[in-house]
């Protein structure tokens, strides 16, 4: 597989290299090895969720604030979408930035996405399902939800008709919220350098 970096500093896309003949196809999707080499540290599964969507559903930005925080393996497994990676860490040399690309089914390009990073998606089939591997388990208010319609961010969706969008994301808070309420977490404790510092102390 290739690991290469986008342009928010921790997140990478992982693109496998498939073995194809008249049957179909065979990949690894995903190796905690090569990924720690990547990161720097190491991604340790805690949960899996699915969502399945229409066409034209936009999700997101969501991330997880600190503790207890939350990496996120996420990969079309049925489908296309369109993804995006947004960096919320304040003092980031990148705050703000964003990373899109389009994940499908076919190519089973996946997308580390590190902490502190938001994620969000709009899908370009009906039926398309997304599976996100997670670094931690769920605990209810943690979830840090950003308007991914947020002017600031301007966001290259492309879509062409109004998405489908939940009333949560849809009244979700600002970037400018979140950094005035102090909802977002710091560069210095979500770097690769400092996970991977927390990690040699687990």
């Amino acid at each position: 597989m290739r690991i290469t970096p986008t342009k928010v500093p921790g997140a990478f896309l992982v693109t496998p290299d498939a073995l194809r003949d008249e049957r179909g196809s065979f990949y690894e999707g995903w190796r905690a090895d090569e990924l720690e080499r990547a990161t720097g540290y190491p991604f340790i599964p805690r949960q899996i969720n699915y969502s399945v969507s229409r066409r034209n559903t936009l999700r997101g930005i969501h991330s997880v604030s600190r503790p207890p925080g939350q990496a996120k393996f996420v990969t079309c497994v049925r489908g296309a979408l369109r993804d995006v990676v947004v960096d919320l860490r304040v003092d980031s040399p990148t705050f703000g930035r964003y990373d899109s690309t389009v994940l499908d089914a076919d190519s089973g390009t996946s997308v580390f996405v590190p902490e502190g990073v938001g994620h969000g998606f709009l899908t370009l089939t009906d039926d398309a399902c997304i599976c996100y591997v997670l670094s931690s388990a769920h605990v209810p208010g943690t979830q840090i939800d950003i308007n991914p319609l947020d002017p600031d961010l301007d966001l290259p969706w492309g879509f062409t008709e109004p998405p489908l969008i939940s009333e949560k994301d849809a009244h979700a808070m600002s970037v400018a919220d979140g950094i005035s309420l102090g909802t977002f977490a710091h560069w210095k404790d979500t770097s690769p350098d400092a996970l991977s510092a927390a990690a040699r102390r687990t």
